[in-house]
């Protein structure tokens, strides 16, 4: 698989696109992997950081629309001011997964948004597990969480070829 390199997007948007699309890629495949080992806790959260990734690159190839939802500015760990739509994009935390995916919707359609939900739903499945009562968890059937791991992995996989095009 080789070295992944991190390029903040305020500094190499292409390369900053380019890992981010190497690592959905990766990250599909490990979500294969360990859902074939039976370890589905493992496979959904896999599942989840190769859309986050997936996510991160359509933000940063829509930064406009990005900024329109996250306007403003933000100090980084650096003390350096950074527009905080570029801290979303670089860091793209789950708190808005589904924002980010509102503004790209414009651009990409509306299966990025219902793309995001499941993959909110999936990270919920890996701290929580199944649960038959369907309180703690969406999932109350191990074959559900099977079948959206398979989709979500093929979908990033799909979506990383697309977006290799713009």
């Amino acid at each position: 698989m080789g070295v992944l390199e991190f390029y903040p997007p305020w500094r190499d948007l292409k390369r900053y696109v380019e890992a981010r699309l190497r690592e959905a890629e990766w990250e599909a495949k490990l979500a294969e992997e360990f859902l074939e080992n039976g370890l589905l806790r493992n496979a959904a959260g896999k599942a989840f950081q190769a859309w986050k990734a997936v996510l991160a690159a359509a933000a940063a190839l829509a930064r406009e629309l990005v900024e329109k939802r996250v306007p403003g500015f933000v100090v980084d760990r650096l003390g350096k001011r950074r527009r905080r739509a570029d801290m979303v994009i670089a860091l793209m935390p789950t708190s808005k997964m589904r924002t980010v995916a509102g503004a790209l919707a414009e651009k990409f359609g509306w299966e990025v948004v219902y793309l995001t939900s499941l993959a909110l739903d999936l990270r919920e499945f890996q701290h929580s597990g199944v649960d038959p009562e369907g309180v703690a968890s969406r999932y109350t059937d191990v074959r559900d969480v099977e079948r959206d791991v398979r989709h979500l992995a093929e979908k990033a996989r799909e979506w990383a070829a697309k977006l290799k095009a713009f």
